[in-house]
């Protein structure tokens, strides 16, 4: 192995904490002394589009690849050799030469109620506000309370839970694996159901991205975990059938228990006021083929819920 290997990543406080736990776990896989540890595994930042442009959603200025286009970028011309990305802001296709070579444990795929005033979701009052930037948080709100007034919130973790403590709003959605991550678990008020607040594909794993030829590199195998990645391949099967972007309410989670995989996926109206929902399972996690029958599990469901549902896509 030739060092150094430099890891992409943006740099939010999230993003940083999320670089270094793998930093770290790379430099433990390669034999890394800590000591020579951000000499021989060195953060690079990379300031992303999506960082940049914090007054507007991001189906409004390029979707969810804002966050990971400079990175990608940056892999493609040698400046880095892995990047490190929050799942769910990867897009379904990956750029010619570029690969996930390696998905990680997964956090706490749920989303997270924080408010200054209120405990639960179903403490808020009539007409509260409630602040997130996710269309499919917002959708999902509002089937089950269509009375709120959901409003855009964009920001860094601490910028929103400021905002939450100060009072701009009633109460701010969030995911608890960000939360967990930044130590910021005491300020959950609630993790919300999994039933009612359907995640997003690959919510709560990160994605470890590097050039194809790079696959096979020395600390993949030790950093990746095979059941979170077939977990992954499946809600991500689901949200390339249903088109999912930051401009569709989509939802998508798989869990595994059993030697049985189980991927629930959803598409919901904008306004919440209907939602679209199948299940299904494969049978053997440990099957030779697992991974693209996960994969093929959410393709199917992802396109019968694409058919029920038509184009519910934001209108730009």
């Amino acid at each position: 192995m030739t060092f150094p290997v430099r890891i992409g990543t943006r740099r939010s406080k999230l993003a940083l904490t999320q670089s270094g736990m793998m930093q770290r776990a790379i430099g433990h896989a390669l034999g890394v002394a800590t000591a020579d540890l951000t000499e021989a595994v060195p953060l690079v930042e990379i300031v992303t589009t999506g960082d940049r442009i914090q007054d507007r959603r991001l189906l409004e200025v390029g979707g969810k690849a804002l966050f990971t286009k400079e990175i990608e970028e940056a892999l493609l011309d040698g400046r880095v050799d892995i990047a490190v990305h929050s799942m769910k802001d990867v897009p379904a296709d990956q750029p010619h030469g570029l690969c996930i070579a390696a998905v990680p444990p997964r956090e706490d795929a749920r989303d997270a109620f924080v408010s200054a005033t209120y405990a639960a979701f179903d403490d808020l009052p009539m007409g509260a506000r409630l602040g997130t930037a996710s269309l499919r948080r917002q959708a999902q709100a509002l089937a089950l309370r269509p009375d709120l007034i959901v409003e855009m919130l964009r920001g860094n973790v601490d910028t929103r839970l400021q905002r939450a403590a100060d009072g701009d709003f009633d109460a701010i959605l969030l995911a608890v694996a960000g939360l967990n991550r930044l130590g910021f678990a005491d300020r959950i008020g609630e993790r919300l159901s999994l039933d009612q607040f359907l995640p997003a594909p690959g919510q709560g794993a990160l994605a470890l991205q590097t050039r194809i030829g790079d696959a096979d590199a020395a600390w993949v195998a030790a950093l990746n975990d095979p059941m979170t990645a077939l977990a992954v391949a499946a809600e991500r099967g689901a949200m390339t059938a249903l088109e999912g972007s930051c401009r569709t309410a989509v939802g998508a989670h798989a869990e595994i228990a059993q030697g049985r995989l189980r991927l629930t996926t959803e598409m919901l109206a904008l306004d919440g006021s209907a939602r679209w929902r199948r299940s299904g399972e494969i049978g053997d996690v440990n099957a030779a083929d697992a991974h693209d029958q996960a994969r093929d599990l959410g393709l199917r469901l992802g396109a019968e819920v694409h058919g029920l549902a038509g184009d519910q896509r934001i209108k730009l």
